[in-house]
């Protein structure tokens, strides 16, 4: 059996792109990659924060993340989009039907991202290389946006392959070249190593991949514990034997979150933030034809403690309204008016069946709710998410 290759597909500033190419087929002229812009909420709410980042929007320090008010401090000609997901389901369902032309093993990571296992397909396509070139070139002629492509021989090689200079690039990092382009890297760059894990690995002057490659592992061993020691040890020199996995997986729950620049102390603003966030959670529900038994609100204090509270239904639901009226409920349940610097939103326990209990009383109202969320759904598949906006249901509740 030959060795295993691996490529890992990542879309360049995904939602950005997608934006600028949805824009210039409906005739702008201004493309988006090639300006200070950013994919993010509305700069005059306190929510906002940027999503996705132009190229020229990282030169002026912009980072994914931060709140969109501080971005346009840093940059206040940076232009800012509201995000489309419906668009950016279309897109991620096309460029990724182009990389299933080539194998049949495939495995979706996230909306823009994809592992492919081209192992033992020599005869088909000899140089790999050339294969992944192709590929990039494909996507970036059918579709308009750029993708960048690691080719190694295992997935975490591919994905860390993937990250090196962007967009528009084919990059490989095999055994004899992890020294020379893995090892010289911040050790906060190493797939899987996330803040925290970096902060602590950085004080104990551990600084770069091929420092933690070369560590003691009886030493991470004392400081990390048995699984993240030998994870750290072995990602870091390369190691990784996950298969690519063949389908596609199916959401836990849907869920959006919002972290506000300032502290939140009123229910009205409380209000909005959950009805946004209920619009999109049902609409993403609807987009993926399930619905959700168990809904559940989520929200952070000024003092960093995250706290949650949730709610099983009888009826699984996918109608906004309901999800909102649910989640308001359960705020003032649970919410005793502390500071809050996060709110989110939660929909579980799905349901792919959509089996409903049949109740006369209520049925009428409901069956308005659906027609108004599928007039809405209607719309922003056609004119974009931000074609048309709740401004509530009936009216906030406050009561």
């Amino acid at each position: 059996m030959g060795e295993r290759l691996i490529f890992h597909v990542d879309v360049n500033s995904a939602f950005l792109s997608w934006e600028a190419v949805d824009r210039l087929s409906k005739g702008d002229t201004l493309d988006l990659r090639t300006v200070p812009s950013c994919v993010g909420g509305d700069p005059d709410k306190r929510t906002s924060i940027v999503s996705t980042k132009s190229i020229p929007a990282k030169k002026y320090g912009i980072v994914t993340g931060e709140p969109v008010a501080t971005a346009l401090r840093k940059c206040p000609e940076l232009i800012v989009v509201k995000p489309n997901f419906h668009l950016y389901q279309k897109m991620s369902h096309a460029f990724k039907s182009i990389l299933n032309e080539y194998t049949p093993l495939m495995q979706s990571f996230s909306i823009d991202e994809v592992f492919m296992d081209m192992s033992g397909m020599e005869l088909l396509h000899p140089d790999p290389i050339k294969l992944a070139h192709e590929m990039k070139d494909k996507i970036r002629d059918e579709l308009g946006f750029t993708v960048n492509v690691g080719v190694a021989n295992n997935k975490l090689c591919a994905k860390m392959a993937s990250d090196f200079e962007k967009p528009d690039k084919v990059h490989t990092l095999f055994p004899d070249e992890i020294k020379d382009k893995m090892w010289p890297l911040p050790v906060g760059e190493l797939f899987g190593c996330g803040q925290s894990t970096a902060k602590k690995l950085q004080e104990m002057h551990i600084k770069t991949i091929g420092d933690l490659a070369l560590a003691d592992e009886r030493f991470l061993l004392s400081v990390f514990g048995q699984k993240t020691a030998d994870y750290l040890h072995y990602a870091a020199n390369g190691i990784d034997d996950s298969p690519v996995v063949n389908e596609e997986r199916e959401a836990k729950s849907y869920s959006v979150e919002n972290t506000t620049q300032d502290d939140v102390t009123d229910f009205d603003t409380v209000n909005h933030l959950l009805l946004a966030e209920a619009d999109v959670v049902a609409s993403r529900l609807r987009a993926d034809e399930v619905k959700a038994f168990t809904i559940t609100v989520i929200y952070r204090t000024s003092d960093m403690k995250r706290h949650s509270h949730g709610r099983k239904i009888e009826n699984s639901t996918d109608i906004t309204s309901e999800i909102y009226d649910i989640a308001v409920d359960l705020m003032k349940e649970c919410w005793k008016g502390e500071p809050l610097r996060l709110i989110g939103l939660s929909a579980s326990d799905i349901d792919r069946d959509g089996f409903q209990q049949m109740s006369l009383f209520g049925e009428e109202e409901k069956e308005k709710q659906k027609k108004l969320d599928k007039a809405l759904d209607s719309i922003r598949n056609k004119y974009g998410n931000n074609s048309v906006m709740r401004a509530g249901i009936g009216v906030f509740r406050n009561d």
